[in-house]
């Protein structure tokens, strides 16, 4: 708050005084003078609090000492911090009638008040050269400071999307999983409860379905809890699941009772990190609904890799039923959000012949030196 008052009187006082030793005509740099130059200074200390009162005094202090017959130096430094402050508040309008003031009474006042003759050209042109300095230099900082608030600002919406983004794709990885997981779940356990008494061996089976789910969704959800607690750079993560785990899914949904036929054709390639989970998460949804909500039911997955975009298709002939989310979850808005995250988009409904559909378009954007 201090420093930089104490620097421009400083700097006002002293460069005055040591350029009157170089100056013929003028008065002897006294005390009066001295303090004219000081006072300017002092009254930055309040910029802060009161930047147009500040802009006031710093404006008559520095015309009361350019009418005087005092030696000329850097007088305008006080005016100039002044000025900038008030611009900065968006008194834009106050230093424009403080430029011109200082203009006019500056080479006008001392011959209204007889300590100097009526400016010549090159006063006008020197102190019009002075000002426009003033204003050039206040309107720069306060284009930069506004840049510089833009850009927090702008940061911290851009910090505020990343946060929403990544809340958005935990919440939809934590449904994708727990939800399959723990629907299989269901199904091996009402497959247990009915023959545990009648045929205990196939009980056992589907109790060892269950503890392989249970440890699936366990180890994503700390996954998931890792990258919370640590952070995404901190967070040791586990291999993001791809199409290349497609079969595993496949052999834990058919342990639940549900079968299961993949066919994939097209040349394949190493797809876009994002295009590989998303397909991924919308073949494990569909398996999911379909252990919900199709009953005893056949699915066939199709992935067809093409030039520029790959497909994935998953039918079932199951009973179906009109809304798949019917019960409240997220599963066929999630997987068109994730679609359309990607540029690509999802349609599901009932098939004509009976059963349902899942179809999804997603654009695979090759880059430079990818295989």
């Amino acid at each position: 708050t201090y420093a930089l008052p104490a620097i421009v009187g400083f700097i006002q006082v002293m460069g005055t005084y040591f350029a009157s030793h170089r100056q013929t005509g003028y008065m002897d740099f006294d005390g009066v003078a001295a303090l004219l130059l000081l006072a300017g200074p002092v009254a930055l200390v309040f910029r802060n609090l009161y930047p147009i009162p500040v802009l006031g005094i710093t404006f008559v202090t520095t015309v009361a000492y350019g009418i005087s017959d005092y030696p000329r130096g850097p007088m305008f430094l006080a005016l100039f911090f002044a000025s900038m402050k008030a611009v900065m508040r968006g008194h834009r309008i106050a230093f424009i009638a403080t430029l011109v003031g200082v203009f006019i009474t500056f080479l006008w006042g001392p011959a209204v008040v007889g300590t100097g003759p009526s400016p010549a050209l090159g006063q006008i042109f020197g102190v019009g050269a002075w000002l426009l300095v003033l204003g050039v230099g206040t309107e720069f900082m306060r284009s930069r400071r506004a840049e510089a608030i833009e850009m927090a600002r702008t940061r911290r919406e851009e910090s505020r999307r990343q946060q929403s983004e990544e809340r958005l794709r935990i919440a939809r990885d934590l449904h994708d999983v727990l939800a399959h997981n723990i629907s299989l779940i269901n199904v091996q356990a009402g497959v247990a409860l009915h023959l545990l008494d009648e045929r205990p061996e196939q009980a056992r089976t589907a109790l060892s379905a269950i503890k392989d789910a249970s440890n699936e969704a366990l180890g994503e959800l700390r996954s998931v809890l890792d990258i919370l607690r640590l952070g995404e750079e901190g967070a040791p993560r586990r291999p993001t699941s791809g199409l290349a785990h497609v079969d595993e899914l496949i052999g834990r949904t058919e342990a639940a009772g549900i079968e299961v036929t993949k066919n994939v054709t097209g040349a394949l390639r190493q797809l876009p990190l994002d295009v590989d989970v998303a397909a991924f998460r919308i073949v494990q949804e569909s398996l999911t609904n379909v252990a919900r909500h199709a009953g005893d039911a056949t699915v066939t997955i199709v992935i067809t890799y093409g030039d520029d975009e790959l497909i994935v298709q998953i039918d079932d002939d199951g009973k179906g039923a009109a809304t798949p989310t019917s019960g409240g979850g997220n599963g066929v808005p999630g997987m068109k959000e994730r679609a359309a995250s990607l540029g690509g988009e999802l349609t599901a409904g009932p098939r004509p012949g009976g059963g349902f559909r899942v179809r999804a378009v997603l654009p695979v954007e090759e880059k430079e030196g990818s295989p």
